[in-house]
């Protein structure tokens, strides 16, 4: 099991220093979701003004919208340490039971992917949650016996990209849960321009907003971006960022005016070629691109169903108009009626079955 992170307060380099920087220390940093801001705030105040750890949270959305930060951030707030581990981490019951025993009062335990936790590992959690203990079983058969060890108040926040994978015993134990949204390219071009001051690059108004034009409404993306256009200014200009300087570079990775990678495509056209647009199920399309299931439900369709690219129906996903006139396609006029809005996960999963 590998060791939970415990974030210090000094990175050791100058390089790990840029990387954590990155990241926003404290919520008036912190650009974008405002309604999770303003109510995180709020609940962090009142915390403090009581004496008491923050209540249990839970971040879900896409990945690289911030989840990792905000849980960094309400540990700075609080003035309490930082560890972070995640549910595939955490292998059996003794493994959470060693990192809660371990716990501070008031620390923040982050569980990232949290809904790929072991069931056994899960039912640990319940009474840590709720009562701030952990029931451990010594010995077996007639001379075992229960032990209840009390732990210290924590705050445990957890995050995912698959909400409805959660089971309800373990959601409901959280007092609130956040899900954060896609930035829009305003939120993103400040991200931009902040990360560039911290990274010392030149850039431009215009060239900040060509970057977050293409970042697919994530700051992870949009920070990895300005990491690769800071290259190319580097090598071929003078280093300094412009929308044109940014265009060129983000051609050339093949990154397109809507943040559209080869993958992106790949999927969108094996729909409207292989599949004539769908409806097809999650694992054909998979094994059809050699993509893993839920590295196309958690990575790529958000973003593709943001854009109405792409429908999940009941019997499959779907590629929409939309899809067909950005791949330069002529839509069928005659699958008009295959385009529903999808509202029952069971059944899409009983057809891809």
């Amino acid at each position: 099991m590998n060791e939970p992170r415990i974030v210090a307060p000094q990175p050791a380099t100058s390089e790990q220093y840029f990387e954590e920087t990155l990241r926003p220390r404290r919520l008036a940093e912190y650009i974008g979701q405002d309604r999770v801001k303003e109510s995180l705030a709020i609940a962090i105040r009142a915390a403090q003004e009581r004496g008491e750890p923050l209540d249990h949270l839970l971040f879900y959305g896409p990945p690289g919208l911030g989840k990792t930060t905000l849980a960094g951030i309400i540990a700075a707030e609080m003035g309490v340490n930082l560890r972070i581990t995640s549910g595939p981490a955490i292998e059996r019951p003794g493994d959470l039971v060693s990192i809660l025993t371990n716990l501070r009062p008031g620390d923040v335990l982050f569980i990232d992917e949290i809904h790929r936790l072991n069931r056994l590992v899960e039912e640990i959690l319940y009474p840590a949650m709720e009562d701030f203990a952990v029931d451990l079983v010594i010995g077996k058969g007639p001379a075992a016996r229960s032990v209840r060890i009390a732990l210290p108040r924590f705050t445990l926040v957890g995050a995912t990209t698959r909400l409805a994978l959660l089971t309800s015993p373990l959601r409901d134990r959280f007092g609130a849960t956040y899900r954060l949204d896609f930035y829009d390219t305003a939120a993103l071009r400040a991200i931009v321009e902040r990360a560039a001051r911290i990274l010392q690059v030149p850039i431009t108004s215009d060239g900040a907003e060509e970057i977050a034009r293409r970042g697919r409404g994530t700051p992870r993306i949009a920070i990895r971006l300005l990491k690769r256009v800071r290259d190319y200014a580097q090598v071929i200009a003078d280093g300094t960022i412009t929308r044109e300087l940014a265009r060129l570079a983000l051609d050339q990775l093949a990154v397109d005016e809507l943040g559209l990678d080869e993958v992106d495509r790949l999927i969108l056209r094996t729909l409207v070629e292989k599949f004539d647009g769908g409806p097809v199920g999650i694992q054909t399309l998979a094994a059809a691109t050699s993509e893993e299931p839920d590295t196309i439900e958690s990575v790529y369709e958000p973003y593709l169903l943001q854009l109405g690219f792409l429908q999940r129906t009941p019997r499959g996903r779907i590629a929409t108009r939309r899809a067909y006139e950005h791949l330069g396609l002529t839509y069928p006029e005659n699958r008009l009626q295959l385009e529903i809005p999808f509202e029952h996960a069971a059944s899409e999963r009983s057809s891809d079955a």
